[in-house]
């Protein structure tokens, strides 16, 4: 007997055998136990989530001879002929082969006739946005008007395609992407029938690789089993998939906390004669960053059979929450820009030393080297006894003009926080990035980090790459890295955009009156009894 694929074999016969879209397959048990059954079903998904599965097991519930059930019997000749693609009252149409009007045309003629064996003549059409726009207005009338005997199901991958004549006539279920957990659980309980030895995480890469589609997850399954000769092992997986060893990604944040340059060189190094895809390592590095960032905010959503468990709590320990967060956009950044770089091994390269370059203990390095922060850090706390001594035994050169603007938000440098506005109109901003600086009121600005509040009212400026744009552009201007934090809170203080909007209400209302004052405007208005009508009224300057 040949082999048949486990992607095939493994193919849910029922819905209580199918893993994921619950929420489908609530609707549909609950409509066939009731018998509310509508005459069209569209299933839209991306591929492998089980759109022409559903399609299939309901054919089955449609026409098993037990009867109209949610639960098909599975063993009647029509449960049989439709598992196997024999049923002549089941016409499955792929309408990317199929698309021009004469051929639907031809295929729905048949639908006026009673089914031959079933107790429906179900039509299946895959891929329905493909269909040209006559052949879908030829199908128009018998989808909306379809004969007693007959149901329609549609799948797609493309709902947007498909006309809006076409999907007001159907029920539609969005089918989701299966989670990774779903997937692992599903390919464990596939091997253990089988029989095929296997690890956990194995099962883990296989299923992170299959992007939410249980027919690649089982694809790459039957691959893994062929690559490790029976066997579905982590390292056999991991040379099948090209994906990285976690061990690199601990030891390259673990050498980042250290901050062991040498170390991060060799790790590169070690991966290149091993000729590991960097692109790969860098997803997989921000997916690590990601499960840190949960660990520290959320230290009880780390599930305590986490492989990883004990180094992942021991980085979230040691580093930052700032710090991930930047560590983050550093690793993302640096995998979109592989392509620019001289060759992916610099492009890692530089991107390990950018981390390098910004982890926490280097931020007071690069600080401390800067000669005006001493002068800015002394002059930003009201003044003590100790501090002055400080500002005497510490000689510092003259701040420049702009120094006291960069002081802590405290109630003796609320004037110098004003400045704000001097700050935004000197940032070279444009578009979203610039009107999101013009709208935020500086709370505090120090030498690492900058708070800045923004009304809830104008939360959607924060859409990216606006902060990011803001943030490079505010370290520029004073010369260090700095991490910008925003609040949401009503705002107490005039932002630039108030201001803006405040001078320019002032000169229309200057404007007006000029106007209204002129001795030749206020003749025609008693002369005609005109009226004067403001909004054409612009200023000149």
């Amino acid at each position: 007997m040949s082999y048949q694929v486990l992607a095939r074999k493994w193919r849910p016969r029922s819905f209580s055998t199918l893993v994921g879209q619950e929420h489908v397959v609530r609707a549909l048990t609950h409509a066939l136990a009731e018998k509310r059954l509508h005459h069209a079903y569209l299933f839209t998904g991306t591929r492998g989530v089980g759109k022409t599965t559903i399609a299939r097991i309901l054919a089955k519930s449609l026409n098993c001879e037990t009867g109209i059930t949610a639960n098909p019997c599975g063993h009647c000749s029509a449960c049989q002929e439709i598992d196997s693609g024999r049923f002549v009252d089941l016409l499955e149409v792929d309408a990317a082969t199929n698309t021009k009007v004469d051929e639907m045309r031809q295929l729905l003629e048949n639908a006026i006739y009673a089914p031959t064996r079933g107790r429906f003549k179900v039509y299946v059409i895959d891929e329905v946005h493909m269909l040209s726009n006559s052949a879908f207005n030829a199908m128009l009338k018998t989808l909306e008007e379809p004969p007693e005997h007959v149901k329609f199901i549609l799948a797609t991958t493309d709902p947007q395609k498909i006309p809006v004549t076409v999907l007001s006539r159907c029920l539609q279920f969005n089918l989701k992407q299966m989670p990774p957990t779903a997937i692992s659980g599903h390919l464990s309980h596939v091997l253990q029938a089988e029989g095929v030895p296997f690890d956990a995480p194995s099962l883990a890469l296989i299923a992170r690789s299959a992007a939410g589609s249980m027919r690649d997850a089982l694809s790459l399954l039957d691959q893994a089993i062929a690559h490790g000769a029976g066997r579905v092992d982590e390292s056999q997986v991991r040379a099948m998939l090209g994906t990285v060893d976690l061990d690199y990604l601990f030891n390259i944040l673990e050498a980042v906390q250290q901050g062991d340059a040498a170390e991060l060189l060799r790790i590169a190094s070690d991966m290149a004669l091993r000729s590991l895809s960097f692109g790969a390592a860098l997803q997989e590095l921000a997916a690590l960053l990601t499960r840190i960032q949960i660990a520290q905010r959320v230290p009880a959503a780390i599930d305590e059979d986490e492989p990883e468990r004990v180094r992942l709590l021991a980085l979230a320990g040691h580093l930052s929450t700032e710090f991930v967060q930047l560590a983050y956009q550093i690793v993302l950044h640096g995998r979109s820009d592989l392509a620019l770089a001289p060759d992916e091994y610099a492009g890692f390269v530089m991107t390990l030393l950018r981390l390098h370059g910004f982890r926490p203990e280097s931020v007071g390095d690069v600080i401390s080297s800067i000669k005006p922060v001493a002068r800015v850090l002394a002059t930003a706390a009201a003044p003590t006894p100790a501090r002055e001594a400080v500002r005497v035994e510490v000689p510092v050169a003259p701040p420049p003009p702009t120094a006291a603007i960069f002081a802590p938000k405290t109630p003796s440098t609320v004037s110098a926080i004003d400045d704000w506005h001097t700050i935004v109109n000197e940032l070279q901003l444009s578009g979203l990035a610039r009107e999101l600086a013009q709208h935020c009121e500086l709370r505090e600005l120090n030498e690492s980090d900058c708070l800045l509040r923004l009304a809830p009212a104008h939360g959607h400026l924060q859409m990216k790459p606006a902060p990011d744009k803001l943030q490079q552009a505010l370290s520029d201007f004073v010369g260090r890295p700095l991490l910008i934090r925003f609040e949401s809170a009503k705002i107490e203080t005039d932002t630039p955009a108030a201001a803006a909007g405040r001078e320019r209400q002032e000169r229309q209302e200057r404007a007006i009156s000029s106007i209204e004052q002129d001795l030749f405007v206020r003749d025609v208005i008693e002369t005609f009894d005109a009226s004067l009508i403001e909004s054409s009224i612009k200023p000149v300057v």
